[in-house]
């Protein structure tokens, strides 16, 4: 996984550097799709494996063609079109949707050798949906687009599995998206929906307008909130009653060096002034997915303080597993281990290429 994470990222790199050379499809299948088809593991050399040029007739039409074709038994099972890498991807004059029901095929791929857009059938059997069950970009890596990415990998993929993932994954992403989209910039009828229970006047076009900036900042302060709650929780007892400054530093902080007790006087009383930020709760995540293989996620907790973001076994600050650094153009992860060994962060997803270190600063720790 971490030589198929590595490999996804050299592309992404290598994509800023060479794209404006690039002015062809060929160019584009040559220097950017075929390289990531490598990296799922096929053979790009094999007929066996991947099919250039696939042949897939459709009704009277002989000889037409496909730009790759991933195959599997002798049969394809993924077909990949290919635009150059300047080209928008447009459902509408894609070869792909003719293409889908003449072959066994149940995956196709549009792609500009930037984005890719996975297709299927969840709507109808054998007839390709509209819309995309999941979209790839490598100038947008995420860890979770990773894991979905990595599930193509040739010694791993299996259609069955795939599948059954796929229509909650479709849906997932249109509901994250459409969330974005309201959060952005909320429409007329999500404003409507939110004053049904709050405005019991008429609601007219002015009266819309006049709550759209109240509702954008609702929306804004409901997920600092959430954030808020979630730190405040740990400084809360197990049966929801506060205990004193005293007794919570004590029993429940107990901070392992002075910076820490500084960090966690203030919380306590001056209440939440630390902002969390999408790329900890982002780093949060991912350790969260890459160790459930290896211990119940649900005792991983987090608390996040001026100086470093916490990853915490139990809830127990004492326990802390590792630290994340993403206050600062220098990120790191520093592991509780024997050398409170650092490691320097290109980026989030970095955190995946310290995953054996994670775990041994894991046994260590719940000891």
């Amino acid at each position: 996984m971490e030589t198929f994470i590595q490999q996804i990222k050299a592309l992404s790199t290598r994509i800023e550097r060479i794209k404006d050379n690039i002015q062809t499809v060929e160019a584009t299948k040559t220097s950017l799709i075929m390289p990531l088809i490598q990296a799922l593991g096929y053979d790009i050399f094999n007929p066996e494996e991947l099919v250039p040029e696939f042949i897939a007739d459709v009704g009277i039409k002989k000889g037409e063609k496909i730009d790759y074709a991933i195959m599997e038994n002798g049969h394809p099972v993924i077909l990949i079109e290919a635009k150059c890498v300047h080209e928008k991807l447009h459902k509408h004059d894609s070869q792909l949707f003719r293409y889908f029901g003449t072959t066994k095929a149940k995956f196709a791929i549009l792609t500009n050798g930037i984005e890719y857009k996975f297709f299927t059938d969840l709507e109808e059997p054998n007839k390709m949906d509209d819309k995309p069950f999941f979209i790839f970009n490598l100038h947008e890596i995420r860890e979770n687009h990773l894991l979905e990415l990595a599930k193509f990998r040739k010694n791993f993929f299996n259609v069955e599995n795939v599948l059954t993932t796929a229509s909650e994954l479709k849906y997932t992403n249109e509901i994250k998206n459409f969330l974005t989209q309201q959060w952005e910039e909320p429409n007329e009828e999500f404003i409507k929906f939110v004053l049904n229970d709050v405005y019991q006047g008429v609601k007219t076009k002015k009266v819309i307008d006049n709550f759209r900036e109240i509702v954008k900042k609702s929306l804004n302060q409901f997920v600092n909130d959430k954030v808020n709650d979630k730190l405040q929780k740990a400084l809360s007892s197990t049966d929801g009653n506060e205990l004193n400054t005293t007794e919570k530093i004590n029993d429940d902080i107990a901070p392992t060096n002075e910076e820490e007790l500084i960090d966690e006087l203030e919380k306590v009383v001056d209440g939440p002034v630390i902002v969390t930020t999408e790329e900890e709760i982002e780093g949060y995540v991912l350790i969260k997915l890459m160790l459930k293989e290896n211990l119940d996620a649900n005792r991983v907790y987090y608390r996040d303080n001026k100086s470093y973001f916490n990853v915490l076994l139990d809830d127990n600050i004492r326990k802390w597993i590792c630290r994340l650094g993403f206050n600062t153009s220098n990120k790191y992860i520093q592991l509780n281990d024997e050398l409170k060994t650092t490691h320097k962060l290109d980026s989030v997803n970095d955190i995946l290429l310290n995953k054996d270190e994670i775990l041994r600063a894991i046994d260590l720790t719940n000891r």
